[in-house]
């Protein structure tokens, strides 16, 4: 069966038809999905990136504050520790000068005891000297050996002759050991200058060891000049110098990014010990203390990933759906369109038909009245009785114009169907006027026409018109569907139900079955490239369902298509 109703669509050579024309081009409907999916899915996603850079952002800076803070407050707390460290062996000292008098402490066997009590008491002190205000070490206590040693040229002895105090950088000295030395200076008897001066070794790496850095922290001294006090596991040993670039000085603790002599990224908290030239530096690894948000940073990915996987899967199926609905409806607006037009055609069709009908009706009377006065007057002429060719002609001129005559009726009724509401029809009536109109097109093909509609059927109920375009455009596409020879069987029953049962089945080419699904679907066609529409069969559907009737299809390839139509009967009307 051929998917079309409309012998002019047959007829179109391949061009499309004046009414699509009309209906103009459909939207690009794939447009519109990647358009309106493009669309979502940015507004959509650009907020979820926004949030999830800022959480990424807030996130590592906050790791950061935190280890800077932590390294601060590691820092403040060490220095205080080296700050006791130190102030409690000047006092020691202080305590010496104050408890011995000049004379004891220039005696190198008292020095030597008081060093000893002073190594049980406090620890750290190496040796203990006597320097007089030339720079000689006039009395010496500890293993080194260092009696009469001049120190005036040492930075030390200056600045404690200076300022009274110093605690020295880490210096090699006579003994070409790194040590420091605190150094006091005190007034002797007659009014001069002296010194007492302890050194201490591996004293101050002992406390800065004891520090706890979590990871591959570091803590270590340094001095203004950058040179190391302390060894360092990023930047070498005692005296060497390091490229750090040391923050401007406070009395508060900087901290700051710093790369290390390996290129690794250190955060570092600097914090100066009061009068002193050291400088406390507290290192932690940034990519230790950043290994967690680096494993929370591939965890947030993956779920950025998977939210915007969720959200394109979803913002896809919305579209599609919507896109979905607006194809329908736009369909369903052509398909509308279509009806209405061709409900406008016929009733132009109608209109002309009844016409021409009305205007062959004239000649037809005349020629009617002309015919039976010839008629006449052979019964009163006697010659004119001696001529039966012309009585045999007469009554064949009767008889052509009364075949006229009920073809310009049929087309004044077919034409004449504006009634809306419905009316009880005998089908078979119905069948008839359309069939009459295909007869030629039967004959020409070789087509025969079997029907079997029995005339006890009860009536249906609907609209004249409606249900003679169905018929129409079933009959139709059996024609365009079926070669010479085929056969078309029109039959009807009876059912259970108030309804009857129309089956017209042809012995054309059939439908596939991937095709028969489709078929009442607005402008699905296997005849585009001929002109089709894909509406005739849509329209067919919509007709009888407003007749209140169903139509179904069975179809086998090559074997021929059924169409089965139920129409309701009177019963259902009375119910």
């Amino acid at each position: 069966m051929a998917l079309e109703t409309e012998n002019t669509e047959k007829k179109s050579g391949g061009k499309a038809p004046k009414t699509k024309q009309l209906l103009g081009e459909f939207l690009n409907y794939q447009k519109i999905w990647l358009l309106s999916f493009v669309l979502t899915a940015t507004f959509a996603i650009i907020p979820v990136i926004f949030f999830a850079v800022l959480d990424y952002n807030l996130t590592r800076r906050s790791l950061e504050n935190d280890a800077e803070a932590r390294a601060s407050r590691l820092a403040s707390n060490t220095w205080r520790s080296l700050s006791f460290f130190l102030n409690e062996r000047e006092n020691a000292l202080n305590y010496v000068v104050g408890s011995n008098s000049f004379e004891q402490l220039g005696d190198a066997q008292q020095l030597a005891k008081i060093l000893n009590l002073l190594h049980q008491s406090f620890g750290g002190f190496t040796d203990i000297g006597i320097i007089d205000a030339t720079g000689v070490q006039s009395a010496y206590a500890g293993p080194h050996g260092l009696t009469g040693k001049n120190y005036k040229d040492q930075q030390w002895f200056k600045d404690t002759m200076a300022h009274g105090t110093s605690v020295s950088d880490v210096f090699l000295g006579f003994r070409n050991v790194p040590h420091i030395s605190i150094a006091l200076r005190h007034t002797a008897p007659d009014n001069t200058y002296f010194i007492i001066r302890a050194t201490i070794e591996h004293q101050l790496p002992g406390i800065l060891s004891e520090v706890k850095t979590s990871g591959n922290g570091d803590a270590f001294l340094i001095n203004a000049q950058s040179v190391l006090q302390t060894p360092s596991h990023y930047f070498g040993d005692v005296l060497e110098k390091t490229n750090i670039a040391l923050p401007p000085a406070t009395a508060q603790t900087r901290t700051m990014t710093i790369t290390s002599e390996d290129g690794q990224d250190l955060i570092a908290a600097f914090r100066d010990i009061p009068d002193t030239p050291f400088i406390l530096v507290v290192l932690k690894s940034k990519q230790v203390i950043m290994s967690p948000w680096h494993h929370s940073q591939v965890t947030l990915i993956q779920y950025l990933g998977i939210s915007i996987s969720v959200i394109l899967l979803w913002i896809g199926a919305v579209t599609g759906y919507f896109v979905r609905r607006l194809k329908h409806l736009d369909l369903k607006r052509s398909k509308y369109f279509h009806m209405a037009e061709y409900e406008n055609k016929m009733a132009s069709i109608g209109r002309l038909a009844a016409g021409v009908a009305h205007e062959i009706n004239n000649p037809l009377a005349i020629i009617n009245e002309k015919a039976g006065l010839i008629k006449d007057m052979a019964h009163f002429k006697p010659e004119l009785k001696q001529e039966p060719r012309l009585l045999e002609t007469v009554d064949i001129i009767l008889a052509s114009v009364k075949r006229c005559s009920r073809i310009t009726r049929q087309l004044l009724s077919f034409g004449r169907q504006t009634q809306t509401t419905p009316v009880p029809l005998a089908l078979k009536s119905v069948l008839d006027e359309v069939l009459v109109f295909l007869v030629k097109e039967a004959q020409l093909k070789n087509i025969f026409v079997e029907i079997d509609v029995p005339d006890t059927l009860p009536q249906v109920v609907g609209n004249r018109g409606k249900l003679q375009q169905v018929l129409l455009n079933i009959v139709n596409n059996a024609f365009a569907a079926m070669p010479r020879d085929g056969k078309l069987v029109i039959s009807a029953q009876k059912t259970e139900e108030p309804f009857v049962r129309l089956d017209i089945s042809d012995s054309g080419c059939g439908i596939s079955p991937e095709n028969l699904k489709h078929i009442f679907e607005p402008f699905f066609s296997t005849k585009t490239n001929q002109g089709g529409t894909g509406l005739g069969l849509s329209i067919t559907y919509g007709l009888v369902q407003e007749l209140g009737g169903r139509i179904n299809v069975e179809s086998k390839v090559n074997e021929g298509t059924t169409f089965i139509i139920y129409l309701p009967t009177t019963i259902q009307k009375e119910e």
